[in-house]
């Protein structure tokens, strides 16, 4: 499905291929009650470890996966942002998700729509993907947020229940967000890319 990149540069940002390397500032991330509020619960180290072993069979198989971000200037482990195919079936699947997770002290600062952009370009030029998805639950309004700073588009009709959280989970009902190749191509042309 095309080539993995070692890496990929923002105006700000350098989003690498996760490694071993990454371990400690993945579960530093994953334990942050403020960085994990809109998820069920914070990851242990062993969980941590465990996600680490996903994304990279996830790059193994796929050829992409999630990316490590760190700031150019100073190479701080800001957080994550990739692809990863949804794993879990539900009415848009199977499909790709576009997701995002950063250190509470980069919040505010655009950083997060600034790497979304560079994985849609990513996904769509590099990867060839027709469409990309993301989602996120009802209550997250930051992460809606980006989403919409990255021209998805939301169609009210695609909310669902997700199907790995138990029935009347605060978190359990989740939005979905689209984006187009051809939707997205008319923003890129017109538009200066991070």
């Amino acid at each position: 499905m095309g080539l993995l990149k070692h890496s990929l540069l923002t105006n700000r940002l350098k989003l690498a291929v996760f490694s071993q390397s990454h371990v400690s500032e993945l579960v530093r991330l994953n334990a942050d009650p403020e960085v994990m509020r809109y998820f069920p619960a914070t990851l242990n180290p062993e969980e941590s470890v465990a996600l680490l072993q996903l994304i990279t069979e996830h790059q193994r198989i796929n050829g992409y996966s999630l990316f490590a971000l760190h700031l150019k200037e100073s190479d701080a482990f800001v957080g994550w942002c990739g692809l990863m195919r949804v794993p879990f079936s539900a009415h848009f699947t199977p499909a790709v998700e576009i997701g995002w997770r950063l250190n509470k002290i980069f919040w505010g600062k655009g950083l997060a729509s600034e790497a979304a952009k560079s994985i849609l370009r990513f996904g769509f030029l590099d990867l060839g993907l027709s469409k990309i998805v993301s989602f996120t639950a009802e209550l997250n309004q930051p992460f809606i947020r980006v989403m919409q700073k990255i021209w998805m588009k939301c169609n009210p009709e695609d909310t669902f229940d997700h199907p790995k959280l138990p029935v009347n989970h605060p978190l359990q009902r989740h939005i979905l967000y689209r984006s187009q190749k051809t939707d997205w191509l008319e923003h890129y042309e017109t538009s200066e890319m991070p």
